[in-house]
């Protein structure tokens, strides 16, 4: 690392390696815009056809700006007749808008995509969910030679949560004027009274990353680091846009929880944030917000098909892993330049097996550590 006192000029090396990293990820999206077209049969036809007369497919997804860009432009260019809706929240703030009208018998929303926590708790253990295999239609979507650990899932019975993504995720954040990486060079570095009213996490009393990292925590860590890490007096909120904003101004020194996208637009604007690489105890691997859940008894469910053939096609793959950073198991994809911003693709570090060593979003992991970490939490942030 350079100086601390580093001027505007010594900037600019940096700012333009990350602005060309970003530029060839926008060349390669636009590559693939062609690939969708392949491997059409009359009966994928026929459903688009019927797409066509339903209008449009109704999708909720994480709160992201730019994930909303690429999923519409994207999908409208492969499919100008079907309308895609987008119900842009917070994952829990989705799961209890769509668990709230399915027990009204309301159906609006056809699919979600989102954390493995929230569509676990909220949608799977209610069954409210169809199986995601028989909307995969498409020779390249449905033959798992496509995918990286082939076909994943998050739910136990491996129906009904599709995993799309896998990565190491570095889950803290930095403000490079303000901390010097190696001051970080273990979790226990954030118990430092240097640090106490100068971090901030997502809220780990609901469901996402706050709360994943939480869990990963508590059985790394146990209870009584996590009693002393909630006394550091850390900013906790929900507002993902607010907390990246509070590291990137220097307001804050640190963040947990919050990552790659949410800080796009500061790392965009030159602003010094950054991932801490090494630390000791490693972070846990995971999907992100990268799992589809097919939504029972949907009003649009040849739309749906079609749109869920776009998402796991090479030109979707790439859109969702552009907006957000987060690496497909796609192989037809390139995820390497995802480490740039604190996100390992597992296809390129790891094995199948040790992912599913290091995974912290299933449903076995979901009620053996995460439901009893958001339980802890609750204590402990009154």
């Amino acid at each position: 690392m350079g100086s601390l006192s580093m001027g505007p000029m010594g900037l600019i090396g940096p700012i333009l390696q990350k602005s060309l990293v970003l530029v060839t990820v926008a060349i390669n999206c636009l590559n693939v815009g062609l690939t969708f077209a392949q491997s059409r049969s009359a009966d994928w036809e026929k459903i688009v056809e019927a797409a066509k007369k339903e209008g449009k497919v109704v999708v909720s997804i994480p709160t992201s700006a730019e994930l909303r860009k690429e999923l519409d432009t994207g999908f409208q260019r492969a499919f100008p007749g079907i309308e895609l809706e987008l119900n842009v929240a917070r994952g829990s703030s989705n799961i209890n808008k769509i668990a709230e009208e399915q027990n009204a018998g309301v159906r609006s929303v056809d699919l979600h995509i989102g954390g493995t926590s929230s569509i676990i708790t909220g949608l799977l253990a209610p069954n409210f969910l169809e199986p995601v295999m028989p909307a995969m239609v498409l020779p390249e979507v449905r033959d798992a030679k496509y995918w990286w650990g082939g076909h994943i899932w998050a739910d136990n019975a491996k129906r009904y949560v599709y995993s799309f993504t896998a990565y190491m995720t570095e889950t803290i954040w930095y403000n490079s004027t303000l901390v010097k990486p190696e001051e970080i060079s273990s979790w226990d570095s954030l118990l430092d009274p240097k640090r106490k009213g100068k971090i901030v996490i997502l809220d780990p009393r609901s469901p996402g990353s706050g709360e994943s990292n939480w869990a990963f925590l508590l059985k790394m860590k146990g209870e009584s680091f996590l009693a002393k890490l909630a006394v550091q007096d850390m900013m906790v909120g929900r507002n993902l846009r607010q907390l990246a904003e509070t590291v990137a101004r220097g307001k804050s020194m640190i963040s947990i929880g919050v990552s790659y996208y949410s800080y796009l637009p500061f790392i965009k604007a030159g602003l010094p944030v950054k991932p801490i690489s090494n630390i000791r105890e490693g972070y846990y691997a995971g999907t992100g917000s990268g799992n589809l859940a097919v939504l029972k008894n949907v009003p649009h469910p040849n739309a749906s098909k079609v749109f869920v053939n776009w998402l796991l096609s090479k030109e979707g793959q790439s859109a969702f892993t552009k907006a957000l950073g987060q690496p497909t198991r796609r192989f037809d994809v390139d995820t390497k330049w995802t480490k740039e911003f604190g996100h390992l693709s597992a296809k390129e570090v790891m094995t199948p097996e040790k992912f599913d060593e290091l995974e912290n979003g299933s449903e076995e992991v979901v009620v053996k550590f995460r439901k009893p970490a958001m339980q802890l939490a609750e204590k402990l942030f009154k």
